[in-house]
């Protein structure tokens, strides 16, 4: 799917991709600001997530749950690290889980480590206003 849109259809666009991929393990790219946080925000709204989604850069996960508390997904930033045993030793294989949600920010940086069954969604900015998104489903 190859798509422009404005951020106020940020939630059609989270919706479309929530029912095109196949598998629950999205790897987002993008230059800084292309919107990457703010579609994961959408995608955790429109999964019935409690939790507000915000950029975990700092602490390298974030954990969102539902509406009965229980597990949704998470949320990594790898913006920040420098090698890929850098994630190891925060614990990624942890997390890494085919039933669970996962988003990742710059998967680039630990792309040997990203499990096989994975969806990339590539963010562009346009302008302000405007985004461009292309992912495929397969």
């Amino acid at each position: 799917m190859k798509r422009t849109f404005q951020l106020s259809e940020i939630d059609e666009v989270a919706q479309t991709i929530l029912d095109t991929v196949p598998h629950k393990t999205l790897l987002f790219y993008g230059e800084m600001g292309a919107g990457k946080t703010t579609l994961i925000r959408a995608l955790v709204k429109n999964l019935g997530g409690v939790d507000e989604a915000n950029s975990p850069t700092f602490g390298f996960v974030n954990e969102y749950h539902d509406q009965q508390d229980q597990l949704l997904g998470y949320h990594f930033d790898f913006y920040r690290i420098e090698n890929e045993a850098e994630a190891l030793d925060l614990g990624l294989e942890d997390y890494l889980s085919p039933e669970t949600w996962l988003f990742m920010e710059w998967p680039e940086k630990v792309s040997s480590l990203l499990p096989t069954q994975t969806v990339s969604i590539y963010l562009h900015f346009i302008d302000e206003n405007t985004r461009s998104i292309e992912f495929s489903p397969e």
